[in-house]
């Protein structure tokens, strides 16, 4: 049995505004022929304008979402509309349901096996692979050993393929170049001024950076033209330049760095790790609190990134996904929901991002555990002495009392939203806050009120 979720939980799904307002013309049971739940699944059949009403169906445990509607938008208005008619009680409990709704379930569960046992098969072959080279590694004497740690190192997340031998690739050869270059721009910067640089001068760089196949770092400097039209432009340019400059030695220097590090800066710099490498990994399985998202727009993409955190574990986690403009994006994490998964994450020395590789039984939710404020900042500290390029962390506050410009003494991103749901929830008593923890400030993302109901800020 899947808990309600709120009116808040379900708009939360919708792809724009003019799908929230559509849903809630059709959360109406006078537009629904037929219409039932078992639990975990909402079902019903709704008038439109032909003949033959439209069919919707939501399967609460992901949850997934049908209907035989020609909309293009995902989930669509009947499926949304569904939604809030079950979050307001207003679907009927059922036991069985219909044919076409078991057929498509059916056809789910198919699919779900299907990919569960390809991953496992990935996971048996990788395992045999590791277990191969490091027998291989263990009769070759210590030169042997000490070439496989470096390639190890430098190489994991399909790095290491392009090193033969451990002579530089083609493809290193070129990153190297380029953030050589990099280095001596951003030394010409600090000699020369800040105030000198103009949009063009960083525009250039990132598109060499692009042709020297470091597409990591030249986003990361094609964004620098907007920290210069910010009031505060001098300090955070500067500390921009110092940690673009840090990757670029950690690069050069990452035969003398941890393993775990060099999977973080080759990340960084634009190296990819594919979906299935990172399904391979070792799983972590917990039960995932599912604290909030924030859709932004990104290289002319909208990335999602949804924010979890571990119950037992206490292991942060983000999903994140992508999709071009007026594309659907992944709406299988519901905010306030608890999910029993296994989650992959990708390597790194403080892995951060994971995919779902495996979800178990349904999971009551509840309001997550949270810290203090200081404990909060003394994790975040553990994070950048790992990686001092992290530019976000999921924090879950406790018994902190929110403020106009702060959050448990916590200074507020200055593109934060307007905190006056978080305000009334708290009424000035102390509340459970899931934040997300910039270097500007805390973005304040969800929190829970007297009845553990989650509120979406």
């Amino acid at each position: 049995m899947i808990e309600r979720w709120s009116r808040d939980q379900v708009l939360a799904l919708a792809p724009d505004a003019a799908s929230q307002k559509a849903a809630q013309g059709v959360a109406a049971p006078g537009k629904w022929s037929s219409r039932g739940t078992t639990g975990t699944v909402v079902y019903g059949e709704c008038k439109g304008s032909g003949s033959k009403p439209y069919l919707a169906c939501v399967d609460l445990t992901e949850p997934a979402y049908r209907c035989s509607c020609p909309s293009r938008k995902f989930p669509c208005k009947h499926a949304l509309g569904l939604l809030l008619m079950w979050s307001a009680d207003g679907v009927p409990d059922s036991e069985a349901v219909p044919p076409w709704v078991t057929e498509w379930l059916d056809g789910r569960a198919e699919r779900a096996a299907k990919s569960a046992a390809k991953i496992e098969a990935a996971r048996a072959k990788a395992a045999e692979a590791a277990e191969a080279g490091t027998e291989a590694a263990g009769g070759t004497g210590g030169a042997g050993r000490t070439a496989g740690v470096r390639g190890t190192g430098e190489g994991t997340g399909g790095v290491g393929r392009a090193q033969g031998g451990g002579a530089e690739s083609v493809r290193h050869a070129r990153v190297a170049a380029g953030l050589a270059e990099l280095e001596r721009w951003l030394a010409d910067q600090v000699r020369q001024g800040l105030a000198g640089a103009a949009e063009h001068d960083w525009e250039g760089l990132a598109k060499r950076l692009i042709d020297a196949q470091a597409p990591g770092v030249a986003g990361v400097v094609s964004r620098l033209a907007r920290i210069r039209s910010e009031d505060d432009w001098p300090g955070r340019l500067l500390a921009e330049y110092a940690l673009v400059n840090l990757l670029a030695v950690a690069y050069r220097r990452r035969a003398e760095l941890p393993p775990a590090l060099v999977q973080t800066v080759l990340s960084r710099a634009g190296f990819p790790v594919t979906r299935e490498e990172v399904l391979t990994g070792t799983a972590v399985r917990d039960q995932w609190d599912v604290l909030g998202r924030r859709d932004e727009e990104q290289d002319r993409l909208t990335a999602r990134r949804v924010w979890l955190r571990g119950r037992h574990t206490r292991r942060p986690a983000l999903v994140l996904s992508f999709a071009p403009p007026g594309q659907p994006l992944d709406t299988s994490l519901v905010t306030g929901t608890t999910i029993d998964a296994d989650l992959t994450f990708y390597p790194g020395a403080a892995p951060l991002r994971a995919l779902v590789a495996a979800r178990h039984e349904v999971v009551p939710a509840a309001v997550p555990p949270g810290v203090s404020p200081e404990e909060g900042l003394r994790e975040v500290a553990g994070v950048l002495a790992e990686d001092p390029w992290t530019e976000s962390w999921p924090l879950v506050l406790a018994g902190v009392v929110p403020e106009r410009e702060a959050l448990g003494g916590l200074p507020l991103h200055p593109r934060a939203r307007d905190l006056w749901r978080l305000i009334a929830v708290s009424g000035g008593r102390q509340v459970t806050v899931a934040a997300e923890w910039t270097p500007s400030g805390l973005r304040p993302l969800t929190t829970w009120d007297d009845d553990g109901t989650a509120v979406i800020l």
